[in-house]
């Protein structure tokens, strides 16, 4: 039994729609996701990629995946890595997938000079919590969160 984590190509859009799907269904957001073959080829593959995917595979079979972007930090005046979602199929959980996308990421920042590595967890999600705590994460709960979406963000960029 062997795991392999590679960059994404286009030709894995289909593939990582899939774990979208399954991530919205395990946090039970299914009917939020509006993502489509078409606006994740442009998105990640098109002229201006906005965000990268690593894909794990289990004896080649597609296991999960790790989908992230580069932010700033201004206080440090370097770059940083922001985990969007992290994903491992349920058939496939437990083999240490999770952590090794998470190591790769982490050798990603390193490797890219970031001054960080960072990502959400929704705080029903004590399995998760406790995963990320076991890797030294550290829950930043005087933060809070903030979006614009939708109306009001059309709202907003009209100046009202």
């Amino acid at each position: 039994m062997s795991l392999s984590l590679r960059l994404a190509q286009p030709a894995d859009v289909s593939l990582i729609l899939h774990f979208i799907r399954g991530l919205a269904e395990y946090e039970r957001l299914a009917d939020s996701v509006v993502a489509n073959e078409a606006l994740l080829t442009e998105t990640l593959f098109g002229a201006r990629p906005y965000a990268e995917v690593i894909i794990a595979e289990w004896d080649g079979a597609p296991a999960g995946f790790a989908l992230f972007f580069h932010n700033y930090s201004t206080f440090l005046a370097r770059p940083g890595i922001y985990l969007e979602d992290l994903f491992v199929d349920p058939a496939h959980r437990g083999r240490g997938i999770g952590k090794a996308l998470l190591v790769r990421l982490a050798h990603l920042a390193v490797e890219r000079n970031c001054g960080r590595l960072e990502w959400s967890v929704l705080d029903w999600n004590e399995p998760a919590i406790g995963f990320y705590r076991s890797l030294g994460a550290i829950a930043m709960d005087e933060w809070t969160i903030n979006r614009v979406t939708g109306e009001a963000l059309a709202k907003l960029a009209a100046g009202a």
